[in-house]
């Protein structure tokens, strides 16, 4: 079973999850969801989002390393098992 880790978004926050640890910053007030996980890089996804200024999904960016050290977690320690990142809308 890969490691997995959820990626999901409320209003202008952002929740990143894993084990039992819930990482939750800040992202564009016009975001509405994530709609899809194009890819993980080891602390870099890259996602499809939709906002609500557009009628159409957006590809965007999120890079977890600076986050994670500005919360004094090591980066490398934190992001070494997971495996990939699903959507968590539930």
């Amino acid at each position: 079973m890969k490691k997995m880790a959820t990626l999901s978004s409320e209003g202008d926050m952002t929740s990143f999850s894993y084990a039992d640890i819930n990482i939750r910053f800040r992202t564009s007030s016009h975001l509405v969801r994530y709609t899809k996980i194009l890819d993980w890089d080891n602390g870099y996804i890259v996602v499809m989002a939709r906002y609500d200024n557009s009628d159409e999904d957006e590809e965007d960016y999120i890079d977890l390393y600076p986050i994670l050290t500005n919360l004094y977690i090591d980066p490398k320690e934190f992001l070494r098992d997971i495996e990939e990142v699903c959507l968590d809308y539930d």
